[in-house]
């Protein structure tokens, strides 16, 4: 019959009288008294998180175990429960009950160094801690996925290094004054500025500021005899029947004025009919390659102007040439330098902006990013040059007129 015992509590839980109970990770041990067995606690006791910190140490002459309650190769079931122990005194028959401390023994092999913690893993952000785990576990679209867009950020890395560098090379080269000063001129250029045509600003004459060269070359100058004999053989009763018909009125206003014979004719003429091919073109919505077959217009011009103001699109396969709204900014800039060669530097926007069927303000605009001095002419000159005092003028002069950029002041739309 088995001897009778009784269960005693520890009155006072110390840290002699905790008991250890140790788990191999590896196996079960089979010689215990082979083992020397150290214990080790954190020495800061002030901490609440470090103070019950333990460490325990397994030694024999063939290999070393360590535990620990705290890191991740500690048994999870110590942050869970509280283990006791009973301890049975077989003299006294009486059972006491201690704190247990579980621990699992881990090998350490030699020459094997443990990895040790990233300090900089807990500042990994959430899209990091995610990046890893598609690494771990994601699919082969995650992976790929996440490839791609590692190989775009290193991509725009470089390119902001490249930039940088590059910025501070022109910054050493040109001074960072005399950049600020072009990024001022920058600025108070006008949104018309890409669809302007080439202006040199340093030009002695007025007449050599927007070369006509630029506006015609020779070879399509002289291309443009035919069609230039022809406009200016029309009579004063063909004029007013374009006058009456809606015609364009800058074309009709040019012809009107013709010099009475000489090249000076001819040009004003050949002028005339490439104007009037602007302002047809200004219009449309698809440039075809029909485009001034009743006005027998020059292949070399057709060219030209589909080259120039047009902006190719794909449309079921096919491309078109489109005359987008920003063409038609362009369209009225070259016109405009256009009627300033015919018109001894002087041209008629009133005049112009009907005919383009674009908005006066806009037309304005234009004139003033190429520098242009706006007026009005006085009321006695006006009824010699056949004007209307309400007219505005467009003046080339030396040196051109800069304006000071216009805040956005237009109202904003109404959310429905």
């Amino acid at each position: 019959m088995d001897a009778k015992c009784s269960l005693v509590c520890c009155e006072e839980e110390r840290e002699a009288d905790q008991a250890v109970i140790v788990q191999f990770s590896n196996g079960t041990l089979q010689k215990t008294d082979q083992l020397n067995f150290t214990f080790y606690k954190n020495v800061d006791e002030n901490h609440p998180r470090k103070k019950s910190r333990r460490f325990l140490v397994a030694e024999s002459d063939r290999l070393s175990y360590v535990g620990n309650n705290f890191e991740t190769g500690s048994l999870k079931c110590n942050n869970l429960c509280r283990y006791y122990v009973g301890v049975l005194n077989k003299e006294t028959m009486k059972m006491e009950v201690h704190n247990a401390l579980l621990f699992n023994m881990q090998p350490v092999i030699p020459g094997e160094i443990a990895p040790e913690s990233d300090p900089s893993s807990n500042n990994q952000t959430y899209r990091d801690k995610v990046d890893s785990l598609i690494e771990a576990f994601g699919s082969n679209k995650q992976k790929r996925a996440l490839t791609s867009r590692r190989l775009n950020q290193v991509g725009s890395e470089t390119l902001q290094q490249a930039v940088a560098k590059a910025a501070q090379n022109v910054i050493d080269q040109k001074g960072l004054e005399a950049l600020q000063d072009e990024l001022s001129q920058t600025q108070a250029q006008s949104e018309f500025a890409p669809y302007l045509p080439p202006c040199h600003p340093d030009a002695t004459s007025p007449d050599q500021v927007y070369l006509f060269d630029d506006l015609l070359t020779p070879v399509e100058y002289s291309a443009l005899e035919a069609a230039g004999s022809k406009m200016a053989t029309l009579s004063q009763e063909e004029l007013q029947k374009m006058r009456d018909s809606g015609g364009n009125q800058c074309v009709v206003q040019q012809l009107t004025r013709l010099p009475s014979e000489g090249p000076a004719r001819d040009r004003q003429a050949r002028c005339a009919y490439y104007l009037s091919m602007l302002l047809k073109l200004v219009h449309l919505k698809m440039f075809t390659r029909r485009f001034g077959e009743e006005e027998e217009c020059p292949r070399i011009i057709q060219n030209k102007l589909m080259k120039s103001f047009t902006v190719e699109t794909f449309n079921k396969g096919r491309v078109q040439n489109m005359v987008s709204t920003s063409m038609h900014v362009k369209v009225a800039a070259y016109c405009l330098a256009l009627l300033l060669h015919m018109g001894h530097m002087t041209a008629d926007l009133t005049v112009l902006h009907r005919d383009l069927g674009i908005t006066e303000i806009k037309m304005q605009e234009v004139a003033k990013s190429m520098g242009l001095k706006l007026s009005r002419p006085a009321r006695g000159k006006a009824k010699e040059a056949g004007l209307e005092v309400e007219h505005r003028l467009a003046i080339l002069e030396l040196p051109l007129v800069k304006y000071e950029p216009l805040l956005d002041n237009r109202k904003r739309k109404k959310m429905r």
